[in-house]
């Protein structure tokens, strides 16, 4: 970039408090050291269910809401929300949806494919056995999540998202057109294709960590495992796909982290686990490929506003400030958690520096 637009490029930009609309923030000695990484920086945030053992009822995921707040450092309890959401087990009751969404417990249920991804084993086997499920949230405006992967040994781990959308999502839809449905973290070219052209009740939260890297980036210099995640990242075309549906201005496509913090030690172990904690910078990052993809007048309805309007809720009217400047990210974060012995994790983009930074 030359001396004279870097001059003219923009030096802070203020946008509406955005929200995550698709978060880990776990629970115990872990919530109390990641929760106040996302409330830093957004508004409302979609709490993934998949705890041990899951969210499948309002009580429970009452319980879980007071856990959160209460983790939540003093000056945020008031300017975060977590948004519930129900975990469908092939038993859940639709009346127990109804009455959720109904109260304003849940905000959407979540699909699982059966031992798709972390804590995943009580998920779906056949979207047949929750015909009734999802019939109820169709007639009643309950979004559906999806974390939209077969889990068949037999389909390349790389395929999975592909194979899904043409055996499960695309029958999915039809059988239900009215139901509202979120492609959640997004990783293929197909998937941003099926979205753009898909009906209108379709939409997909896509990952900073989709937007940065490849499938080569596990392998840079030595096994990466903290760049393990599910959906795995995957080719450079699908990873410039992203880039392009992200900052295309498209109101289908809207910010979803996919934070999903793990200590340090599960990380690295002979069976590592899939997760990318990015959490910490998470929008920093996202303003960094908005401004590289030369579309940061793009980043608060990508971040901000669409979100919000496809799941009916009210824009925020606060907002924040991102400045032009570098930012170091550690290696590792020894993080708070109410006791002697730090939770120790690494954050997404660990010893780089990013050029923005979200102003106190």
């Amino acid at each position: 970039m030359s001396e004279t637009s870097q001059s003219a490029a923009p030096q802070t930009l203020s946008i509406r408090r955005p929200d995550d609309w698709h978060v880990h923030l776990r629970d115990g000695e872990m919530l109390q050291a990641v929760v106040n990484h996302t409330a830093r920086q957004f508004a409302r945030a979609i709490v993934m269910p998949n705890l041990r053992p899951p969210i499948t009822s309002v009580i429970q995921a009452r319980e879980y809401r007071s856990r959160i707040l209460e983790a939540l450092q003093p000056d945020r309890k008031e300017r975060f929300t977590p948004l519930m959401t129900a975990y469908l087990t092939e038993t859940i009751a639709p009346a127990e949806l109804e009455q959720g969404f109904g109260e304003g417990v849940f905000t959407a249920a979540k699909l699982y494919p059966a031992g798709a991804t972390t804590n995943s084993d009580a998920g779906v086997r056949d979207l047949r056995h929750i015909s009734a499920v999802l019939e109820t949230m169709e007639r009643i405006g309950m979004p559906l999540l999806i974390h939209g992967e077969v889990t068949d040994p037999a389909v390349d781990i790389f395929d999975r998202e592909a194979v899904f959308i043409e055996e499960h999502l695309r029958p999915l839809l039809q059988r239900h057109p009215q139901l509202k449905v979120v492609f959640e973290h997004i990783t293929t070219a197909e998937a941003a294709a099926f979205v753009a052209e898909g009906p209108s009740n379709l939409a997909a939260t896509i990952t900073p960590h989709h937007l940065h890297i490849n499938r080569n980036s596990l392998f840079q210099g030595g096994l990466r495992p903290d760049f393990y995640c599910l959906p795995v990242a995957k080719r450079e075309r699908h990873r410039l796909a992203l880039r392009a549906a992200a900052t295309s201005g498209n109101p289908k496509f809207f910010l979803g982290t996919d934070s999903a913090p793990h200590p340090r030690g599960a990380k690295e172990s002979a069976c590592g686990c899939a997760g990318i904690y990015n959490a910490p910078y998470a929008i920093e990052s996202y303003a960094q490929v908005f401004d590289e993809e030369g579309a940061l007048d793009r980043l608060e309805g990508f971040a901000s506003e669409f979100g919000p309007r496809f799941y009916g809720l009210p824009l925020n009217e606060q907002r924040i400030t991102l400045q032009r400047k570098e930012t170091e990210v550690p290696g590792l974060m020894e993080l708070s958690n109410g006791t002697q012995t730090p939770t120790v994790l690494v954050p997404f983009h660990a010893g780089e520096v990013l050029h923005w930074q979200l102003a106190a």
